[in-house]
């Protein structure tokens, strides 16, 4: 008397893929999405109003941002280098340049 083993090759096919013949040859990684200046513009201001909002180092009413990176500098506060590098790279604009409660009065 025979009695049937339950493998598993008996309820599914076996199926053997064919051998692939010869390496494939790399892709070359796809380039990076580019973000367009206006995107560029709102994560610089993001970055500038999280700046404003933080009170480590400083109050930032009545001076320009650069001001307030100075002084903060100057007590050892540490301030944040790319705060700086951009404020004077875009010291022309006032929106970059006086902190986000300029409009405000004193």
């Amino acid at each position: 008397m025979t009695t049937k083993r339950g493998l598993i090759t008996d309820s599914f096919k076996v199926v053997k893929r064919a051998k692939r013949g010869g390496k494939r040859e790399k892709a070359p990684p796809s380039p990076l999405p580019q973000k367009d200046a206006e995107t560029v513009r709102e994560e610089d201001l993001q970055q500038l109003i999280q700046f404003d909002l933080d009170w480590r180092f400083g109050p930032c009413t009545g001076i320009s941002r650069l001001q307030r990176w100075e002084r903060a500098k100057h007590h050892g506060l540490n301030p944040p280098e790319e705060i700086r590098d951009l404020l004077l790279q875009t010291h022309a604009d006032p929106k970059y340049k006086l902190s986000l409660w300029s409009e405000y009065p004193l």
